[in-house]
């Protein structure tokens, strides 16, 4: 276990032990928002800081907002500092001191206006495990490694314990929150690149965008070179997402509104659509006169999956790419306009690759869900081969790795499997030439999609795998067999017998 899991965990298990009787939905943001609270008042600390020692020669004033603005970093006014909160911690006024903060900060910093929470003060809320919650996380100041990484160890605490809520709170957590390894899946497939346009209309917690940058971060070694935009429809949980994006430093526009029926950005073109919207969402509304959405056909009331899939396909400019999860029955439906539109998109050459995916994957269902991967123009270029007319179709259900007694994840090493296949497939100068795979992968044609009514669904396509022959023979197997059942029936007499002396010790033969 590495040192900041380590770390995670034990934040988590004590922050937990705080958390009494209150339920897990309630209590995720009054910890977030502190550990937010804690980020800001720790960068603009170090920047304080640094205006303090240059003081002297500079002449610049530590407490001038605009020497905080022109880093990208917030204000926080005296009475909201960190330390500040923190020696009052023990102080029965502490939950008014808080939301008092949260006020101040969202003053003087226009961006964060009606996002940070403000109910701290309240009746129900403990005050004394107020104080430990604020001890515990002004405990995170742990680095060795210089400053700043103080604050990259905050953006990591908070995405965990986003994880941790949604675990806690089950099928509610689902809707904010898209389980770790999925995500890295979507963005390792596309191969997002920096001084690009993403988008996500369902955006939940912003997990998207957080990692689309580390993965730019890792391969381009350079932050902060993406233009973001999103949308969502739940007003706590569009908080939730700036909170997060702002802790990792991340600029976006999030919007907040019903995507569906009133898309808050209905002139933008992406160049990566990475999304995980509600699955088979049954009372929803379109805007029937947006028909340039709607020219692969009409969505069918009763499910919104095609509409979420025609909306994204919408968003993509001319070599743009999307990867969205969607329940596992978008893949074969034919319920009333669900087959033709599938059949547009196929025909269209819109439909890049599909990928099953494991059961137990998700917090909030446990339908199985698979991954849709579309792409304008695949005629190829320098970077992609001409793939018109193939479809690559993988599939995962046999992947990863139970972490609890009811959730699974896809390990690093499933991730690099799915992720290679499709690149090797998909790229003009691949690390290894593609094959198909029995049991794992099939890129199969138009004819053979067609022929199978344009359903997508991996098992129409991928041959099964042979079971391999072993060389033991036929009589040492049965032998062994044999000695198996003498030692079990052994055993069971044994058992047997025991039962029957304690029967018979409380007068009772058998």
């Amino acid at each position: 276990m590495t040192e900041r899991l380590q770390l995670e965990r034990t934040l988590w298990q004590a922050a937990d032990k705080l958390r009494s009787n209150m339920d897990a939905a309630e209590y995720k943001h009054v910890v977030l928002g502190l550990i937010f609270l804690k980020y800001i008042s720790d960068a603009f600390q170090e920047r304080y800081n640094k205006l303090k020692d240059e003081e002297p020669e500079t002449g610049a004033d530590p407490e001038d907002k605009d020497e905080y603005v022109a880093e990208r970093i917030f204000y926080v006014p005296p009475s909201a500092r960190w330390s500040w909160l923190q020696g009052r911690a023990k102080f029965p006024s502490i939950g008014k001191d808080i939301d008092d903060a949260m006020d101040a900060i969202e003053k003087d910093n226009p961006s964060l206006k009606g996002v940070l929470p403000k109910d701290y003060a309240r009746p129900t809320l403990d005050k004394q495990r107020l104080g430990e919650l604020i001890d515990l996380i002004g405990s995170i100041t742990l680095s060795s490694e210089g400053k700043g990484k103080d604050k990259d160890i905050l953006g990591e605490v908070f995405e965990y314990f986003l994880g941790q809520f949604a675990d806690a709170e089950g099928k509610k957590g689902g809707q904010f929150y898209t389980p770790g390894s999925i995500v890295k899946l979507l963005v390792e497939m596309l191969e997002p690149a920096a001084e690009k346009r993403f988008y996500d209309g369902a955006c939940g917690s912003g997990g998207m965008f957080v990692q689309s940058e580390k993965f730019i971060e890792l391969h381009e070694h350079r932050k902060g070179k993406i233009s973001i935009f999103g949308q969502e429809s739940n007003p706590t949980t569009h908080r939730l997402t700036k909170m997060n994006l702002a802790i990792r430093g991340i600029e976006a526009q999030i919007a907040l509104g019903d995507t569906l029926f009133n898309d808050q950005f209905p002139q933008l073109k992406v160049d990566y659509v990475i999304a995980n919207p509600p699955f088979n969402v049954s009372d929803y509304k379109i805007n029937t006169a947006e028909t340039d959405k709607w020219k692969f056909g009409m969505p069918p009331e009763g499910n919104a999956n095609f509409a979420w899939i025609q909306h994204f396909i919408n968003k993509l400019a001319p070599y743009g790419s999307a990867g969205i999860v969607l329940a596992n029955g978008s893949m074969s439906s034919e319920v009333a306009t669900e087959g033709e539109i599938r059949k547009a998109l196929i025909e269209g050459d819109l439909v890049d690759c599909m990928v099953a995916l494991p059961p137990q994957l998700f917090y909030n269902t446990q339908i199985p869900a698979c991954l849709w991967f579309f792409r304008r123009n695949r005629e190829g270029n320098s970077k992609f081969r001409n793939r018109s007319n193939e479809i690559l179709f993988i599939n995962a259900s046999e992947m990863g790795k139970m972490v609890s007694r009811k959730q699974r994840e896809l390990t690093q090493e499933d991730i690099d499997k799915i992720a290679s296949t499709y690149h090797n497939w998909r790229n003009a100068q691949p690390q290894e030439e593609y094959q198909d795979e029995p049991g794992f992968c099939k890129s199969a044609t138009i004819q053979e999609i067609r022929k199978n009514g344009h359903v997508l669904t991996p098992g129409r396509y991928i041959e099964f795998k042979k079971e391999e022959e072993d060389d033991v023979a036929f009589e040492d197997k049965m032998q062994k067999l044999i000695s198996t059942l003498k030692e079990q029936m052994q055993k069971s007499a044994e058992q047997d017998e025991k039962i029957k002396q304690s029967l018979a010790s409380i007068g009772y033969q058998i």
